[in-house]
C-alpha cells in the first residue's frame, strides 16, 4: 500500500510541477475567473439571492470545463506511452482525480472571493457555502476528469465530452444548486446531511467507474 501511494503522489508531484512550469495556463484561468464575474457585475449589478447561486454555479462549472478538461487532453500520445510503461492505470487516474479536485477547490474558493466582492454577499452562512463550494467543484472536477478521460480516445475529445457530459453534469447542478440554497436561509433547514450524503454517494460511483473502466482505455 505504501509503494501504491508513493506511485500516486510521484504522479501527483509531476503533475504539479507542470503547472507552475505553464504558469499562463493558470493565470489564464484567473483571468476567465475574474472577467467573467466582471462582466456579471456590470450587467446585473448585485442580484437576488437565486440568481446569485445559480450564477455561481454556472461560472464554476465552465471553469471546471477550462481547468479539468485540458488534463487528459494535453496529454500527448507519446507521453501517454511513456507513462504506460511506468505507471499502472490505477496511480494515473487517480493522480488526476486528486490533482484536478485540489485545482477546483482553489478556483472555487477564488470564485468565491470575487463573487462576494463584486456581486456583494447574500450568504448567511458563509463558511457553509464555501465548504459546499468546494465539495460541488471537487464533484465537478470528479465528472469531468472522468469524461475527459474518455473523450481522449476519441477523435473529436471536445464533442464527445459535451454528449457524454450533459445527462450527467445536469441533475449534479441541480442538486448543487438546492443543497446551495440552505446557506441563504436564516436557519439551517432540515435535510442537509441527506443531500450531502446523496452527491458524496455519486462522487464515489465516478471514482468507481475510473478504477473499473480506466484500465480497459489505458490499454488502448
Amino acid at each position: 500500500m505504501k509503494i501504491h501511494l508513493k506511485s500516486i503522489l510521484t504522479l501527483l508531484k509531476k503533475d504539479m510541477l507542470l503547472e507552475f512550469r505553464q504558469q499562463y495556463t493558470f493565470f489564464g484561468i484567473l483571468l476567465y475567473i475574474a472577467s467573467t464575474t466582471f462582466v456579471i457585475y456590470l450587467t446585473m449589478g448585485q442580484p437576488d439571492d437565486e440568481v446569485w447561486n445559480g450564477l455561481f454555479w454556472i461560472t464554476l462549472l465552465f471553469i471546471c470545463i477550462n481547468t479539468v478538461a485540458r488534463s487528459f487532453l494535453q496529454e500527448g500520445r507519446g507521453r501517454m506511452l511513456y507513462f504506460y510503461t511506468i505507471a499502472s492505470p490505477i496511480h494515473f487516474i487517480f493522480s488526476k482525480l486528486i490533482y484536478n479536485s485540489l485545482l477546483m477547490c482553489l478556483m472555487s474558493g477564488l470564485s468565491l472571493l470575487l463573487f462576494t466582492l463584486l456581486l456583494g454577499n447574500p450568504l448567511e452562512h458563509s463558511l457553509l457555502f464555501f465548504g459546499l463550494s468546494c465539495l460541488g467543484g471537487i464533484s465537478l472536477s470528479l465528472v469531468f476528469s472522468f469524461l475527459a478521460a474518455i473523450a481522449s480516445k476519441a477523435q473529436q475529445p471536445s464533442a464527445i465530452m459535451a454528449i457524454l457530459g450533459f445527462p450527467l453534469i445536469i441533475p449534479q447542478l441541480m442538486l448543487l444548486m438546492k443543497i446551495a440554497n440552505i446557506a441563504f436561509a436564516d436557519i439551517v433547514q432540515n435535510g442537509l446531511p441527506e443531500l450531502v450524503g446523496l452527491l458524496c454517494g455519486f462522487d464515489i460511483m465516478i471514482v468507481a467507474l475510473s478504477y473499473i473502466l480506466f484500465p480497459f482505455l489505458w490499454k488502448e
